[in-house]
This record gives C-alpha cells, sequence and structure tokens, in this order.
C-alpha cells in the first residue's frame, strides 16, 4: 500500500511540474550526409541526451527536432552505421538547421558522447577515463550485466557461478563502486561477497564506465568509478517501437528472454519491458556443480513528458532473483554428496526447481528524472526511493537472514549555459536509509545511514583544451542499534558522524582529429558501511564469522591518472596509466583464528585498516588491415600493495590479455555477418595474502562466434553463436568465490572451476509498431 501511495506521489508531482516552468517553443531542422559522396543517410539517429530527445533521418537524409527549447547550448550527437559518429554544440538561441557530414569508417569507434560526468560531452573533451560498452555488446551472451561489462581494460568481476558477478574497476569493489540505474545510486547489499547487482541486464541500451575516483560527483562510495546504466532512448515523434530478445545457452540451459516496447504521442513518452531467466546448474569441465541454478524476473516501465521546458520521467521497476547454494560435502573421490550422504543424480543437476539453502532478492525502485529550462541554465533534479530485500533460505521457505533495507534519494544540479567557454555547475544531494533484520539469525545490526553533500564545478572550453575543476563536501552519519538476545548483546549500539573535502582537476588537449590526451588529478573518500562497523555473525554465503569495527575511519583516495588515445583510418588505440593511494584502506582479515557458531567451526575475519596503493596500466590496440578484417587487442593490469603490513593486497585480479580476429563478409541478403576468433588469457596471480589468500593459475581460453541480420520480408532479425571455453579449459580464475581456499575453511583443497564450454544462441529483433 505505502508502495502504491509513494507512486500516485510522484505521478502528482509530474503532472504538477508541467506548468511550473514554461519556455516558447522551437524547432530544428537538418540534415545527414556522407562528407565525400554528398549522398543522403537515411535512417541516421540523432540523439540530445541532456534532453532525450530523438529523432530519425527520412530517405533524403533529413529531420526534424520538435519542441526544443528556445534557448540554451546543447550537445546533439548522430550515429549511423559504418560512420563515425559526430557531435556538436548547438545554440538553440540562433540555430534553426543543422547538417552533419559523417566520414565513413571500417574502425569501431568509441561513443563519441559521454553523459556519466558531470558535464555531457564528447569523449575527447572528456577527462575522465572512459569506456562505452554499446548494445551489441550487451546483446553478446552473458548470464548477467557484470560479465557483459567485464571484457573492458580494467574492469574485472568477483564471481559465485554465473549467477551473481560484482563489478570490480582498477582492483576496487564491493562499497568503493557506484553503479546509476535511472540517474540513481543503485543501494542493496554492495558490501557482500555473494551479493550481485539487482538489474536487468537487457534494461540498458549502453553503459558508461568511468575508471577512477569520482567523489566530486557522487560522493562517498565512488572511490574506484562508476557504472553508468543509460536508458534507451525516447522513441522519434509519432512512433512506436520495440525488441525481442531470446538467449538460450547449453552450460546451464540458461533461458532468457526479454521484450520492450517504447512510444512517443507529441511529447508524451513511454516505455515498458519484461524479462525472464532460468538457469540450472552449471556444469565444469569436472561435472557439474549441484544447486547452482537461478531464476530471475525483471519488470520495468516508464512514463513522461518531453517538451520545451525540458522533460520529467517517472521510472519503475522490479527485480527479483532466486539462486541456489550448495552446502553439501565430498565423497572419497572428490565428487559432491548431498548433506546425509547420498549421491546427486543426473536428474539433480537438471532440475530447474531450486534446493534448499537458496537466495530470495528482490528490488524495487521508483525514480524521478527532471531537467527543467530554468533562466540562464537547467536544473536536474532526480528522486529515489528503493527497497531491497535479501532472504537467505536454509532450509524451507522462512528465511534465515533477512536483510530490508529502504533507502530514498534526492539530487539537485544547476547547470549555467555555456558563457565564454565556461560552463558551471552547482549542486547538492541527500539520502537517507533505514534497514531492519527481520530474519532469525543475524549478521549486521538493524541501522540508519543519513548522507548530504555539496558542490561546485566549472570546465572551460578552448581551442583544442579543456580544463575542469571542482571541490565537494560530504557528511555522513551512521547509527547501528543495539540487539539483545537470549539475554545476551548481539550488537552493540554505535553512532559515527563523517566529513570530508574533495577535489578534483582534469586537462585534455587534441594534438589533431586523431591523436588525444587526457589527464585528471583528484581525491575521494568513503564512509565505513555498516557491515563494516557492526558486524558480528556467520556470513553464510562466505563461510565465515565477520566482526565489524565501530571505530573505523573513512578512507581517502588520492589518485592520478593520464591517456593518450590514437584515431586514424587503418589503426586506434590507447593506453592509459593511473595511481590511487588509499589512507585506511578497510578490509576483513583472518589471522588463524575461529569460532564455534550454529555447530560449525568458521573462521573469524575482523575489520581493520591499513594504507593501500594500486597502480597499473590499460591499453587497447584494434587493426583494420582492410575493412573487412578487425583485429582487436585489450590489455589490463592492476599492482595493489599493502603497505602498512608491506604484503600484497588481497583479493586482486589478475593481469589480462584479450585478443580477437574478426572477419566481417559482405554476403547477399544479409547485414553485419561476421566470423570471430577470440582467445582472453589471465596472468598468474602470485601476488596474495596468504595469510588467508591462495594464488591462482594463469589460463588461456579459447572462443570463437558467428552472426548476421536477415531481412524477413521488412523484417530485421539478428542471429548469432558463441562458444566461450570452446576447449572445456579447467582454471580457476583469481576472483572466483569458488576457487580453493576460499570456499571451505576446514577443506582448503576443495574448489570449483570456472564454467566449462558454454555455447549460446541468441536472437535479436528490432521492430516498429507505428510510425
Amino acid at each position: 500500500m505505502k508502495k502504491l501511495q509513494l507512486l500516485g506521489f510522484v505521478i502528482l508531482y509530474t503532472l504538477f511540474s508541467i506548468s511550473a516552468f514554461a519556455n516558447t517553443l522551437t524547432d530544428i531542422t537538418g540534415k545527414v550526409f556522407d562528407a565525400e559522396t554528398n549522398q543522403a543517410l537515411p535512417g541516421a539517429t540523432i540523439f540530445i541526451p541532456d534532453l532525450k530527445v530523438t529523432a530519425v533521418t527520412n530517405a533524403d537524409g533529413e529531420f526534424t527536432l520538435k519542441n526544443l527549447p528556445s534557448r540554451g547550448t546543447y550537445l546533439v550527437e548522430v550515429h549511423y552505421l559504418g560512420y563515425k559518429e559526430q557531435a556538436k554544440t548547438v545554440n538553440f538561441s540562433t540555430t534553426t538547421s543543422i547538417e552533419f557530414s559523417l566520414k565513413s569508417t571500417a574502425i569501431e569507434t568509441r561513443e563519441v558522447v559521454i553523459t556519466g560526468t558531470l558535464i555531457s560531452s564528447t569523449s575527447k573533451r572528456n577527462s575522465a577515463s572512459s569506456a562505452v560498452v554499446g548494445k551489441d555488446q550487451l546483446l553478446a551472451p552473458s548470464t548477467n550485466l557484470i560479465d557483459a561489462l567485464a571484457k573492458v581494460p580494467g574492469v574485472s568481476q568477483i564471481t559465485t557461478g554465473p549467477s551473481i558477478s560484482k563489478p570490480i574497476i582498477r582492483g576496487l569493489g564491493y562499497n568503493r563502486i557506484v553503479t546509476l540505474d535511472d540517474g540513481i545510486k543503485q543501494q542493496g547489499q554492495q558490501w557482500g561477497d555473494e551479493h550481485g547487482i539487482e538489474i536487468d541486464q537487457f534494461k540498458s541500451d549502453r553503459v558508461e564506465i568511468l575508471r577512477g575516483a569520482a567523489s566530486l560527483m557522487y560522493g562517498s562510495d565512488a572511490l574506484g568509478g562508476v557504472i553508468n546504466l543509460l536508458e534507451p532512448s525516447t522513441a522519434p515523434e509519432g512512433q512506436v517501437k520495440g525488441e525481442f530478445v531470446t538467449n538460450y545457452s547449453t552450460n546451464n540451459g540458461l533461458t532468457a528472454n526479454s521484450l520492450m516496447l517504447n512510444g512517443n504521442q507529441n511529447g508524451f513518452v513511454w516505455r515498458a519491458r519484461g524479462t525472464y531467466k532460468n538457469a540450472h546448474s552449471f556444469n565444469t569441465p569436472t561435472g557439474y556443480f549441484p544447486n547452482s541454478g537461478f531464476n530471475e524476473t525483471a519488470l520495468s516501465g516508464m512514463i513522461g513528458l518531453n517538451k520545451s521546458w525540458g522533460y520529467t520521467h517517472l521510472n519503475v521497476s522490479n527485480f527479483r532473483n532466486n539462486i541456489g547454494f550448495f552446502e553439501g560435502d565430498t565423497d572419497a573421490n572428490g565428487n559432491f554428496v548431498k548433506e546425509g550422504g547420498d549421491p546427486f543424480l543426473d536428474g539433480d543437476f537438471k532440475n530447474r526447481t531450486l534446493d534448499y539453502p537458496r537466495q530470495d532478492i528482490r528490488h524495487f525502485k521508483i525514480a524521478l528524472n527532471n531537467n527543467f529550462v530554468l533562466g540562464n541554465g537547467n536544473l536536474k533534479a532526480d528522486f529515489g526511493y528503493q527497497q531491497n530485500q535479501r532472504r537467505e533460505l536454509e532450509d524451507g521457505p522462512d528465511p534465515s537472514l533477512f536483510f530490508d533495507l529502504k533507502t530514498y534519494n534526492a539530487d539537485l544540479k544547476y547547470y549555467i549555459h555555456e558563457t565564454n567557454g565556461w560552463q558551471p555547475v552547482f549542486g547538492l544531494s541527500a539520502d537517507a536509509g533505514k534497514s531492519l533484520n527481520k530474519g532469525e539469525e543475524f549478521l549486521v545490526p538493524d541501522y540508519n545511514t543519513y548522507g548530504i553533500g555539496a558542490f561546485a564545478y566549472a570546465k572551460k572550453n578552448w581551442e583544442n583544451n579543456t580544463f575542469s575543476i571542482g571541490a565537494r563536501y560530504d557528511f555522513r552519519k551512521n547509527n547501528g542499534k543495539q540487539l539483545i538476545a537470549e539475554g545476551e548483546e548481539v550488537f552493540a549500539p554505535f553512532e559515527n558522524k563523517f566529513s570530508n573535502v574533495s577535489g578534483a582537476l582534469g586537462f585534455t588537449h587534441q594534438f589533431n582529429d586523431e591523436l588525444n590526451f587526457k589527464a585528471n588529478a583528484g581525491s575521494a573518500f568513503r564512509a565505513p558501511n555498516p557491515a563494516e562497523l557492526g558486524s558480528n555473525g556467520v556470513h553464510e554465503g562466505t563461510f565465515r564469522y565477520e566482526i565489524g569495527n565501530a571505530n573505523l575511519s573513512p578512507e581517502r583516495s588520492y589518485q592520478v591518472d593520464a591517456a593518450l588515445e590514437y584515431e586514424g583510418k587503418i589503426v586506434s588505440a590507447s593506453a592509459s596509466i593511473y595511481n590511487n593511494y588509499v589512507h585506511n584502506f578497510i578490509y576483513a582479515s583472518n589471522n588463524g583464528e575461529t569460532i564455534v557458531a550454529e555447530g560449525d567451526n568458521y573462521p573469524v575475519y575482523r575489520y581493520g585498516q591499513v594504507n593501500a596503493n594500486l597502480y597499473g596500466a590499460e591499453a587497447t590496440l584494434t587493426i583494420h588491415p582492410v575493412s573487412f578484417i578487425h583485429f582487436e587487442n585489450t590489455f589490463g593490469y592492476v599492482h595493489a600493495q599493502n603497505t602498512t603490513l608491506n604484503r600484497p593486497l588481497a583479493f586482486i585480479p589478475a593481469g589480462t590479455l584479450r585478443n580477437e580476429l574478426r572477419f566481417e563478409p559482405k554476403i547477399k541478403g544479409t547485414n553485419d555477418a561476421y566470423l570471430s576468433v577470440g582467445i582472453n588469457s589471465a596472468f598468474r596471480q602470485n601476488r596474495v595474502d596468504e595469510v588467508f589468500e591462495t594464488p591462482t593459475s594463469g589460463y588461456t581460453l579459447l572462443n570463437a562466434g558467428i552472426g548476421a541480420t536477415f531481412n524477413l520480408g521488412k523484417q530485421a532479425v539478428r542471429f548469432s553463436v558463441s562458444a566461450n571455453n570452446l576447449l572445456n579449459q579447467r582454471y580457476y580464475d583469481a576472483l572466483s568465490r569458488y576457487k580453493p581456499g576460499r570456499f571451505d575453511y576446514e577443506n582448503p583443497s576443495l574448489g570449483v572451476y570456472n564454467p566449462g564450454r558454454n555455447i549460446t544462441f541468441g536472437l535479436f529483433v528490432p521492430f516498429t509498431l507505428a510510425k
């Protein structure tokens, strides 16, 4: 009932806001054509990211952007397959018509516009180290959202089989990464090893990954970087568009189906999507891992208005995921057996009904996103409500552990239109969270958390240079509640207050159209989370007993990075280096201490602090000797040291090298046909904290893929087949929670290999219902 009341309130706010701001209308017309032949390019997409306005060129390459503000300067971008993306900064008060002359290219250029920073800009004018994962890559076979992003240099994932993945950027993860969805910080149980991201992997059209400290934009937690999920652009005026996605994977029988509809009528925009995924236990090169299946249901929708005064969009999503876990044993031959010692049958592995124990994860979210033309600028106002419920079911439907977290967010930014090259931004943000334990067992106390922040930022563009500077102040308060059970104190009360001032500098220089340089320096901070401050209990998913520390101090990060990017006709390349020093780095460690709890013996992990230094490099190289051959290579490496104890920092990803050769022939009756062969290599990870972590060997995986787009009448259908780990290689990833030494404390030799050979068949059908 409360959810319905809240939903009704935000709908009323949306309707009221349309009369609160007024602005005269303007239309801008334009044309998109080939720069060499002057031939019109029909079907090109024109998009204004800050206004969420979309148009498509007609048969003559012409377009009209309707109901735009009559003043202000905005970035307008154009996309067309086989051509370099282009973006222009357009002053709406002086411009009525614009033209885009696109250059053809065989190179898959980076997305030209980055929106996850404070000011949307072209990649060359954006100093942040960033990467964009587009729709094609998100549709590539993967079991979850983070799995699809982990191919980006500098991005890794902590995995618990195929069902759970957590992002790692430049060696940092958990609460050190901010995930933005619908413009709102995703708030769940980020602190837990076995807690994934509660977001539909098909929901976004593209994902921006900002590598490096971003506290200036998002306050606490953005030490390592930001994952910004961008919703599909609104449909062009008068159209109803949609898409259908279906995948099947042989390894764990994963079926994934998603349907989306998207419409626009006179500026009234809407979108609806439903996704369902189901999988049985996954198969390793040595056999199936019992009760590792999962099923996932995600529903989301948006209604809104795009008008001359800006836009207001109301997004609602509901996500549910059920994940099985194994709590059995092994027999004398090393085979998995049930808790009573009975063997698993073949039918058990492919049974899609999950056994106990398992997780039941639910995430409900409402986000109201607004951008109003106000005075000599724009006011962006984002409001969010989230409820994250995580149930851990041991032997029946009643949860043993049950976390119920409600979070409220508000974020205001005022953008002053560019004057003499300067673009200032001022912002305020606030959040509040309340977490309750509703289960029979306890790990973290009930708690309340509050945060508020304010910042000022300015960006200066001149000739081929860009300079940015900003500062931010943040305050956070955590209140942990006392709990006494059966006459014993389980959790002692605590109250912490933290404040911080952070700053950032950025610079870019374009030597010419092909060569670009960017550099950043900044500080960031992260307040300890309630799990680190107050834990006291068995963390079932990690097989350990955790004890928090109420006296922890905030982490403070000081980071510098630099990148050089080149984009030519035959070769494109980039190289970046970074160094990140983190003072008071928080982590849980075990020094041999054990405790008997719930009838079992568990290692005790206590939270403490050290100083840490992380540095590394990322590189890409793409070679196109001819238009139909693409040779793509990426490299990433991070070196992390616990400088206080002079030993490696624990659980750091191994260096990776990815190579892919892609052949794209021209076949009559098809578009975008390709055949690819790839090699993914991970180096040996010997730099481990040997007190409680084991090294991992290097490995090399062979992958392959084939696909094309066919026209069935007027309907385009894209079909693909991909094979991962084609040779069924046995390997442990350095960040797998199932590698030896992490899964079972009493039997550290027990380990579960990463998934074996997996062949995925995919179908993608974009369609238009009305024009």
